[in-house]
């Protein structure tokens, strides 16, 4: 039986601090938590830093490490730093070593590196141990080298590697949102369907619960499954919150691919024990013939520059629409006579903030809004590009008619200067596994006394 204790879906996010220790009073034998997604983008990684703030993270991870020291347990983190490059490994390990002096701890830390030299992934293509998922751009070996960043995501089995050197506190690069939950049970020979499952259910902390905010959960597994609690006072779990988590960042609601093989939950059932805990049974782990993981990459894509503009007069508000395809027809007409640039040169787009931001022309709702806010997105190959089309534009943003038989409107810039130039853009250009006969070889181990 192994118990496993997750305080939050992601460090950074917050969790309840007496659901925490609710949880620790169950004595749980590891504390398990995400520290990373891709879900704000291909910056991170492109960058390789952190989304999240390093105060924020410093004050979890210090209440963590506390709470670890309190529990005799380890404490795992995946995906550190949002990206989980080997730089945001070294972020998160110099947060934990300034923590541990200021809280007069003695530890040994496990580094899991998860960055993957562009030659390794090269050497792979030429041996035709990459392959492509659905969708995948094609790669080649001088995509490769554009990247800045390649990390290879981590299974269980990685942290499997880190936990056997006895290390009190592990900080993984880039993982499965799985692996840092499911492999303690694993070890500990407890269901493998459950561990995944479990693992799978747990990876969002209180996300499954009716309290999604609260953040702590417990899991228990054992040799035929795992039982669910929420820490938080009031927090409950029901099939239905526990069962509606597996369509969570996941295509298909009955199977979910990791490293080594697949989980497969058709045959799953969700019992409720009482009005907070759920008992699942019935998920199986399918190993696969051979063993791969996935790849991120990440390289640069340009740069960009925004300008912003907000429309109030109610004729405008009404016609956003006719009136930003008036004024991009127009400033893409200025910006080839004057500057002298064709179209294959940049990328210009206005998107109606209140309108169709989201869904652009697929838009299938239509509103009344008070006001309507105008973004102009420009993309181009140098940031002094973007720059000079975005002061190109930015007369005709402020005072552009809807026809030429009206009087100059006078829009209003939300701040000034209205253009903020981005800098650099980044794009995932990965999207394949690669073939490991070793689940080891693609990863690194640094371990530290401190």
């Amino acid at each position: 039986m192994t118990k496993v204790l997750v305080p939050a879906g992601v460090l950074g996010l917050g969790f309840d601090p007496e659901a925490l220790e609710r949880g620790l009073s169950e004595h749980p034998d590891i504390i398990c938590i995400d520290g990373g997604s891709t879900d704000s983008g291909p910056f991170y990684l492109g960058t390789g830093t952190s989304k999240y703030s390093r105060a924020a993270n410093k004050a979890e991870w210090k209440q963590l490490m506390q709470a670890r020291a309190k529990a005799g347990v380890p404490l795992v983190i995946g995906s550190a730093g949002t990206c989980g490059s080997d730089s945001t490994v070294e972020w998160m390990y110099q947060i934990t070593t300034e923590l541990a002096a200021e809280l007069g701890q003695s530890l040994k830390i496990a580094r899991l590196y998860s960055s993957q030299p562009a030659e390794r992934v090269v050497e792979a293509l030429d041996k035709d141990r990459i392959t492509p998922l659905d969708p995948a751009p094609e790669i080649s070996a001088e995509t490769l080298a554009q990247c800045s960043n390649i990390v290879a995501l981590a299974g269980a089995e990685q942290i499997g590697a880190a936990l056997a050197t006895g290390a009190d506190i592990v900080i993984a690069g880039r993982t499965t949102d799985t692996a840092t939950v499911a492999a303690l049970p694993l070890i500990n020979g407890d269901h493998a369907g459950g561990a995944w499952h479990g693992a799978k259910i747990a990876e969002c902390g209180a996300l499954c619960s009716t309290m999604p905010t609260s953040g702590v959960i417990m899991v228990e597994f054992d040799k035929t499954g795992f039982t669910v609690t929420p820490m938080a006072e009031g927090a409950r779990c029901t099939p239905h919150s526990v069962s509606a988590h597996m369509l969570y960042e996941n295509s298909d609601p009955f199977q979910l691919y990791e490293p080594g093989g697949h989980l497969d939950v058709t045959a799953a059932q969700y019992t409720a024990l009482n009005a907070r805990q759920v008992r699942v049974e019935g998920g199986t782990w399918v190993p696969s013939d051979r063993y791969t993981v996935k790849l991120e990459g990440a390289r640069m894509a340009g740069y960009q520059a925004t300008i912003m503009a907000m429309l109030r007069a109610e004729h405008y508000v009404k016609n956003a629409r006719e009136w930003a395809a008036s004024l991009e027809a127009f400033v893409r007409n200025l910006i080839a006579t004057r500057m002298e640039l064709s179209a294959e040169d940049y990328d210009l787009e206005f998107r109606l903030i209140g309108v169709n931001s989201v869904f652009g022309d697929l838009e299938p709702k239509e509103s009344n809004p008070v006001e309507v806010g105008v973004m102009g997105i420009i993309t181009a190959d140098s940031p002094e590009t973007c720059s000079e089309i975005g002061k190109l534009i930015n007369p005709f943003l402020l005072h552009h008619p809807l026809t030429k038989e009206e009087e100059l409107p006078s829009f209003a810039f939300p701040y000034s200067p209205a253009q903020s130039d981005r800098g650099t853009l980044y794009e995932f250009c990965l999207n394949h596994v690669m073939e490991l006969d070793d689940p080891m070889a693609a990863f690194r181990l640094d371990v530290t006394e401190v």
